[in-house]
């Protein structure tokens, strides 16, 4: 695939939302299935065999994602990452990678992965011009990484995948790993020591009451501040500042030069005030918010052929009166009862 071009966009920076908070990433879900069944994502017992994903012709298309794509970037956005579901079982994915490296103004191209497909498209992407993989990997023990994927992963593909997109030239993946109390905790050290002395960085990411299927219990979270004091016990940690305060994981670097971690802790320790993602589902809702109850419709829009500047429009309209901050007030809106939220499938992690 021979390299992209660069296509200019004239660039009107969006109106900070409600709480001062600028629009700078965007999160694209090109599909709603998955081929795992993640206890904190998509449960097996709670989607059936015969669950009614969208159909493709509800899905956005490549032209209508790289369309929204533009206009995003029109107004200040920065960063993509392709998400899901899986992203890998949409046909043809390098082409849309292809597609949106063209985009002038388009900074970081990232992907976020189970790894279970990626050997096999790992060079296309690298030459479709993707930047990033973050790839998914809850345990090495093989037993405890099939029951985190809902029986349906082996972790050797996962290890084989990340060599694959070593080879291709991704050689500082983030490798994520969602930590849940009495499953895979004791699976936190044989991780760090894995990745430990390799460009790799490996997040631990607190379990989140993503969703309304996933069975969320606070005492199942695992602190940040617990798993670094694990590690840290083990091989002495030191702080790292963030390279941007919109990044969701702290940094933290090995006393002994063996390289850098991260923790998310968006439960223990939110970071809503700092928040400039926006996530765009594969039916093309517009989500403010990982724990929103419901999105803006711009599959619509575009298919009733609104101009591009209305849709710029409407876009920015609604960041505009963006007030979520969902996680700084989970206790209060539990207590009242407000569980319902968008599944993290549906408009990726």
């Amino acid at each position: 695939m021979t390299a992209p071009i660069p296509l200019t966009i004239k660039t009107i920076t969006a109106p900070a939302d409600a709480l001062g908070r600028s629009l700078s990433d965007l999160r694209i879900s090109v599909i709603d299935r998955c081929n795992f069944r993640c206890p904190y994502c998509m449960p097996e017992e709670q989607y059936a065999h015969d669950h009614a994903f969208l159909r493709a012709r509800e899905r956005l298309s490549f032209d209508e994602i790289e369309r929204l794509a533009r206009i995003f970037v029109s107004l200040g956005v920065r960063k993509l990452r392709i998400t899901g579901g899986e992203p890998l079982l949409r046909r043809d994915l390098p082409e849309l990678i292809a597609r949106l490296a063209r985009i002038e103004g388009v900074q970081d191209l990232a992907l976020t992965t189970n790894g279970a497909l990626l050997s096999r498209c790992v060079h296309e992407l690298r030459d479709a011009g993707l930047h990033r993989i973050t790839l998914s990997l809850d345990s090495l023990d093989p037993e405890v990484y099939r029951s985190m994927a809902g029986g349906r992963g082996e972790v050797g593909r996962a290890l084989t995948a990340i060599e694959a997109a070593e080879r291709a030239g991704f050689d500082a993946l983030k490798i994520n790993c969602v930590v849940l109390r009495g499953v895979n905790e004791e699976s936190v050290l044989p991780l760090a020591e894995r990745f430990r002395g390799t460009k790799h960085v490996l997040r631990f990411i607190e379990y989140m009451d993503v969703g309304t299927l996933n069975g969320w219990r606070a005492d199942r979270v695992m602190p940040g501040a617990e798993l670094r004091a694990r590690i840290h016990a083990r091989w002495p940690l030191e702080s790292l500042p963030r390279v941007a305060s919109s990044e969701t994981a702290s940094r933290w670097r090995y006393a002994d030069g063996a390289g850098e971690i991260g923790f998310v802790d968006s439960v223990s320790a939110p970071f809503c005030g700092d928040c400039t993602r926006a996530r765009l589902s594969a039916d093309g809702q517009l989500y403010t918010c990982l724990f929103a109850r419901s999105g803006h419709d711009l599959r619509a829009l575009l298919r009733g052929d609104e101009s591009d500047d209305a849709l710029r429009s409407r876009i920015a309209g609604i960041w505009s009166l963006r007030g979520d901050r969902y996680s700084e007030r989970r206790a209060e809106l539990r207590a009242a009862g407000v569980l319902e939220h968008v599944e993290m499938y549906r408009v990726g992690g």
